[in-house]
């Protein structure tokens, strides 16, 4: 029995922090329902590189986190369907939405609203500033942060301008901030037998991202330089060219730079190393990357990926995607699932039993309203009424 097997989740999100959190309460086994307004679907169904899906409102972007969800088309604005919803309310453990503060309320997403219908329930709200502050009410997307929370300041190199981190790590980083804030709330039910609000800010958990660097300038006043792919003090941790490509290195402690020192025949920079003060470490930085930047050079990356982890050296080298989701290390794992053909990534983790697991295929816009509509006790005259009244959308 998998963790959360029995809770309903009402899933009103759109793009991708809001379903991510949703999505990684599903593969836990909760029954999670995703609505959508009839004419304004989640406009992640429109995207992805394959434009056959993208037409079809099964886009890949929307696949990523779409999956083991059931899909209700209801329009929240007409009074029918905050009816529906009200009632869907009233037997569900957890709503997670994702709209500006002004278009949950004009929706009805509000807890007080909700909690008199359920006083048990856990009402999460994912924004990109949170439910106070004077940024509010101000829309935003995971590069909007990164702008805001000063991550682009801290990527790159000393050399170019502000980069953002290309995946969309702010907006998966929320969703899993979400995910976590959600699961300790369902306990903390259990314990009190109380609901809780929940208010996620995307900005907040940037600085949550950034963590060691959110602490050294709260402490310095002085935020973190870019220095990209080169640590400024440790000539271990950082990337070389080789033969054929390049290897990140990872000799962050004293002893992992004098296992690489003698993995690459330097022993006696190895013996130097070992009885350098950590405080003095980087005053030998010149000397040591000259040394490596020569030997790596000499043979290809995969070599010295193999020779410094027999060593000890946590090193690897730089791969693109598709290289790496080949690699037997993911295949010996069940992160990466095969659902009727397709690959889709699961959950970072495992347990010794009821480990997460997707149950279902992104479903189209929809598709499952009527059977959960039926399973509400609406009769088909009442469904096809709702229809014919645009509250739902199409069968």
């Amino acid at each position: 029995m998998r963790p959360f097997e029995g809770l309903r989740v009402l899933d009103l999100t759109h793009v991708f922090a809001g379903p991510f959190s949703a999505y990684q309460l599903g593969v836990l086994g909760a029954e999670v329902i995703k609505i959508e307004a009839p004419g304004a679907p989640d406009m992640t169904r429109d995207d992805g590189a394959i434009a056959d899906l993208n037409d079809q409102g099964m886009g890949l972007f929307f696949q990523a986190q779409g999956g083991g969800k059931r899909a209700l088309a209801l329009d929240l604005k007409a009074p029918e369907g905050r009816a529906v919803f009200d009632d869907l309310v009233r037997g569900a453990d957890v709503v997670v939405q994702n709209d500006t503060r002004p278009a949950a309320r004009r929706l009805g997403l509000e807890y007080e609203r909700l909690k008199a219908l359920n006083p048990g329930l856990i009402f999460c709200s994912i924004s990109g500033f949170g439910q106070t502050g004077p940024k509010q009410d101000h829309p935003a997307y995971d590069i909007v942060i990164q702008a805001f929370a000063g991550v682009m300041t801290s990527n790159g190199t000393p050399d170019t301008t502000p980069v953002r981190v290309g995946p969309a790590m702010i907006d998966y980083g929320t969703g899993s901030q979400a995910a976590l804030a959600i699961s300790a709330a369902l306990y903390g039910r259990q314990v009190t037998g109380l609901g809780r609000e929940i208010d996620v800010s995307m900005a907040d958990c940037a600085l949550m991202l950034m963590n060691s660097h959110t602490k050294t300038t709260l402490a310095t006043g002085t935020g973190p330089r870019p220095n990209g792919n080169q640590d400024p003090t440790l000539a271990g941790y950082s990337c070389y060219d080789t033969a054929d490509g390049q290897v990140m290195l990872g000799a962050f402690t004293n002893r992992q730079m004098a296992n690489l020192m003698r993995a690459l025949g330097n022993d006696s920079a190895a013996d130097e190393i070992e009885n350098t003060p950590r405080s003095e470490i980087g005053g030998r930085r010149a000397q040591d990357a000259a040394f490596l930047s020569e030997v790596l050079a000499t043979e290809t990356a995969q070599h010295w990926e193999d020779v410094l982890n027999a060593h000890h050296v946590p090193a690897a080298r730089v791969r693109r995607l598709e290289e790496s989701l080949n690699e037997e290390q993911f295949r010996s794992r069940a992160v990466i699932q095969d659902l009727g053909g397709a690959g889709f990534a699961v959950a970072g983790y495992s347990y010794d039993h009821g480990s997460p697991r997707l149950d279902a295929s992104p479903r189209p816009h929809g598709a499952d309203t009527d059977a959960i509509l039926s399973d509400m006790g609406l009769s088909p005259q009442q469904i096809q009424t709702l229809r014919n009244r645009g509250v739902i959308g199409a069968a």
